[in-house]
């Protein structure tokens, strides 16, 4: 965790039954919104990986792309987008994950990393893991080497931190919340 972690936490937005009954929906809107608030959010990943010599940060669609860009700037690193399926105009690879709905399908630049590239791989949260396990696949099907995965939440109840730890990915979250929190 983060040294602005719990003022972090403090600031994000706990929508009670949404989208649905019994859902606790953390919104970050609230984060984004307060300059101070998202500069400590910025400067919590700048601390954790400038010594990293990262050659770029991958961010998954959409909320990712809010962290990973600042991230990759102060960095000096590139700026590679996971994104959706059907949204990157050139020649893509893609991989298929499970949600508790049915499946959906993320999708990579083929060209975009050099084999032993050192890559962060970000996302706003961490719930149940697919999608951050899909875009982990899909780096190391590219030839990168991702050093870490990143988030600014973690819903370790929820597992998708676990999960991800035992695929051999390294998990930092700025925060987490439980459930009844």
């Amino acid at each position: 965790m983060s040294i602005y972690g719990d003022y972090i936490k403090s600031v994000i937005r706990t929508v009670p039954d949404w989208p649905e009954q019994g859902v606790n929906f953390r919104d970050i809107t609230p984060l984004l919104q307060n300059s101070a608030a998202f500069r400590k959010l910025i400067d919590s990943f700048v601390h954790r990986y400038q010594e990293m010599n990262l050659d770029a940060i991958a961010a998954i669609d959409a909320r990712g792309f809010i962290i990973g860009a600042p991230l990759a700037y102060e960095l000096g690193c590139s700026f590679v987008p996971v994104r959706k399926k059907g949204k990157l105009p050139f020649k893509t690879i893609s991989e298929t994950y499970t949600l508790e709905y049915g499946h959906s399908e993320v999708e990579l630049h083929s060209d975009a990393f050099q084999e032993g590239d050192r890559i962060l791989l970000m996302d706003d949260l961490i719930a149940t893991g697919g999608t951050m396990l899909a875009a982990a696949n899909l780096i190391q099907r590219c030839g990168g080497q991702v050093v870490e995965t990143a988030t600014i939440i973690d819903l370790p109840e929820l597992g998708g931190s676990q999960k991800i730890r035992d695929a051999g990915y390294s998990v930092f979250a700025v925060c987490s919340f439980n459930e009844d929190e």
